[in-house]
């Protein structure tokens, strides 16, 4: 049987348009559950709803997928409070195995480096570490996944990243979830002042941390 060939020049075309109009057409028929609706049905499948989300959260965000779908869908499919909290859980632990497997695997290769710009900004997150995590999950424009193994392959102390990871993510987290919930149509009043505060708090922590005087970190407590 000779494979199917599509047609060449302008019938391409008009055949490409003919299928995109069918596909709306058929996407305007189909009825769409309200959000609320989506909720309820989410609800009835009991705990493996939320367990499953969290699972697939963390899995998936310690690649450089973008987080901002998965707490948008927080906010939609579980409400505010719930979907923050598995927000926030999942998003740490998947910081958490992000910097491990990026110190493991890259901070030999950065020490090797020696004196120059790397060097220089491993020296500022390291002798700021706390102040330096929270500062850059502050800011809501910074990729979640490359800044997890920036900090993987510096001396920035565990106890520090985790605990900053923790406190940093809060303020975005909780603004993006607030709006999925809002299109149930209870939209929060003060979510862009969230972005606009927490946003502002990291550059001015990300400022702060640039223009300090360095101090010497001990490797073997890192």
């Amino acid at each position: 049987m000779a494979p199917l060939r599509l047609p060449s020049g302008p019938a391409r075309w008009f055949l490409l348009a003919a299928v995109l109009l069918a596909l709306v057409a058929v996407a305007l028929t189909v009825p769409v559950p309200a959000p609320l609706e989506v909720r309820d049905r989410v609800a009835a499948l009991g705990t493996w709803a939320p367990v499953t989300f969290l699972l697939v959260h963390t899995l998936v965000t310690t690649t450089p997928v973008p987080r901002t779908a998965f707490s948008l869908s927080a906010g939609l499919l579980f409400g505010p409070w719930l979907g923050v909290g598995l927000c926030l859980v999942a998003s740490v632990v998947s910081a958490a195995a992000g910097f491990a497997i990026s110190r493991r695997l890259g901070g030999r290769a950065v020490r090797r480096l020696g004196p120059g710009r790397v060097r220089m900004l491993e020296e500022r997150l390291s002798s700021r570490g706390l102040l330096a995590v929270i500062s850059a999950r502050f800011v809501p424009f910074i990729p979640f996944a490359p800044l997890n193994y920036t900090f993987g392959v510096t001396s920035v102390w565990w106890r520090h990243y985790l605990v900053g990871t923790a406190i940093g993510l809060v303020p975005g987290t909780a603004a993006v979830v607030l709006f999925g919930d809002a299109v149930t149509g209870s939209l929060s009043p003060g979510l862009l002042a969230v972005f606009a505060v927490s946003g502002t708090l990291g550059v001015l922590g990300v400022t702060l941390c640039a223009r300090t005087p360095v101090e010497p970190v001990d490797p073997d407590e890192a």
